[in-house]
């Protein structure tokens, strides 16, 4: 059931409306269900749309600023689009001193990426990180769920391109 009129937006299509409305409709009575619902919407969609918060904000009865107010306070949500795969660079000392900084410029160059960006065809998610906590196996690069350990610059390039 539709709570308003579906915004019109490039990102969603009518299948992934009916599972947003689906879960609004799940959590509509359900008090403090703002993060359950942000997060379920997001895995639909890949990133929370202004016009998608605004529609949940209707969905759920709650003024859109307290939506988004939410959405902008969790780091778990983002309201840009996300790449396919999110690489993970870690920038600790480790992988520092083993030549993380050489990978990561290979990757920013062959992707045209920058560190935070999405990749023009939303292939790839660029994220440096602080410590992956595989200091054994530095460099390390976590793509999506897998990890990567002993990465060389040479050889990024070959690993990444196995993710379609």
């Amino acid at each position: 059931m539709a709570y308003t009129t579906h915004p019109r937006h490039p990102d969603i299509d009518n299948d992934m409306w009916a599972s947003i409305d689906e879960i609004i409709g799940r959590y509509r009575h359900k008090a403090g269900s703002v993060i359950a619902t942000l997060r379920e919407c997001q895995d639909v969609v890949g990133y929370l749309p202004p016009p998608l918060m605004d529609y949940i904000g209707r969905g759920l009865n709650l003024p859109p600023s307290d939506v988004y107010g939410v959405a902008s306070f969790y780091a778990l949500f983002s309201m840009e689009p996300k790449g396919r795969h999110t690489i993970r660079v870690c920038m600790g000392t480790a992988c520092y001193v083993k030549g993380i900084k050489e990978v990561m410029s290979r990757i920013e160059n062959a992707y045209n990426l920058e560190e935070g960006g999405t990749s023009a065809d939303r292939r790839f998610s660029l994220e440096a990180v602080r410590c992956l906590g595989a200091c054994g196996l530095a460099p390390v690069m976590v793509i999506g769920q897998d990890t990567h350990g002993d990465v060389q610059s040479d050889k990024v390039l070959d690993i990444i391109e196995t993710y379609e």
